[in-house]
């Protein structure tokens, strides 16, 4: 066991929490460290020293790819269950309003009140600029528009009738529904952005090349121990995947795209 902890950070939704971890733990008792997850408040923390292994979106980690030298490498991206994902590191946006609402669509939203998770989020923020800027809208497609912080806050503004719809993160508004069965009753999903790519697991780079390599490993091969797969699948995780930072060019090309066409920041 050696003495300096290794600190894993997540800047995602807090649902996945318990998640993030068991991963942590079981990474530490597997490598022989101690660990702790910390709530990442920034993105600075991984060049700073203060992060070592971190759960963050897409859209930063393009972002901080940006730097040279980068801060951040790759390790893995999950696969989550079911049909939808194709056994693919890929989630979608999903479109939702209240049940009652008369809404069918993204296309039915001008004139609409919205809301958004915050402005570091791939899902919630920087795919549906893309897809205003792939309608040739901007913001005033809304009539108003509503930073909430967090998905589930995006929710349940929606739930109450505080905001006609947001865009959610697949993975995180299939939890919700999982386990708020009456949600499902009160909302309903009327389209779905995407696929992107999913977010992924990255380290800092002042991590030694070993250190990294052996995580990774695990990360790749922890679905086929059984009490890992149970306690990825809380999740709704089947299993870690090899990324590379070519599998995120298509994040990538949405951001070139929303800058391109000058969209301003929310």
């Amino acid at each position: 066991m050696t003495d300096k902890p290794l600190r894993f950070a997540t800047f995602l939704a807090p649902s996945i929490l318990p998640v993030y971890h068991f991963i942590a733990e079981y990474v530490g008792q597997r490598l022989g460290y101690a660990t702790e997850l910390i709530v990442g408040e920034n993105f600075a923390q991984f060049a700073e020293g203060e992060a070592d292994i971190g759960f963050i979106c897409g859209l930063p980690y393009v972002q901080l790819t940006r730097q040279d030298p980068p801060p951040i490498e790759l390790l893995a991206a999950p696969v989550l269950q079911g049909e939808r994902y194709a056994g693919k590191p890929v989630y979608y946006s999903d479109v939702i309003v209240h049940r009652d609402s008369p809404l069918h669509s993204f296309n039915d939203l001008r004139g609409r009140s919205w809301s958004y998770n915050d402005p570091d989020s791939h899902s919630g923020y920087n795919l549906t600029r893309y897809w205003l800027a792939r309608m040739k809208e901007n913001e005033s497609y809304f009539n108003k528009i509503i930073a909430a912080g967090w998905h589930q806050e995006s929710i349940r503004m929606v739930r109450e009738g505080l905001v006609d719809a947001s865009a959610i993160d697949s993975q995180v508004l299939a939890v919700a529904l999982r386990d708020d069965p009456a949600l499902g009753k009160e909302i309903r999903i009327i389209d779905a952005l995407g696929p992107s790519t999913i977010q992924p697991v990255v380290a800092a780079r002042h991590l030694s090349d070993g250190l990294k390599a052996d995580v990774q490993a695990l990360l790749l091969e922890m679905h086929s121990d059984p009490v890992a797969r149970e306690r990825l699948a809380y999740g709704l995780v089947e299993r870690f995947a090899p990324a590379s930072d070519a599998t995120y060019d298509d994040i990538r090309n949405m951001l070139a795209t929303v800058e391109a066409a000058g969209l301003a920041e929310w």
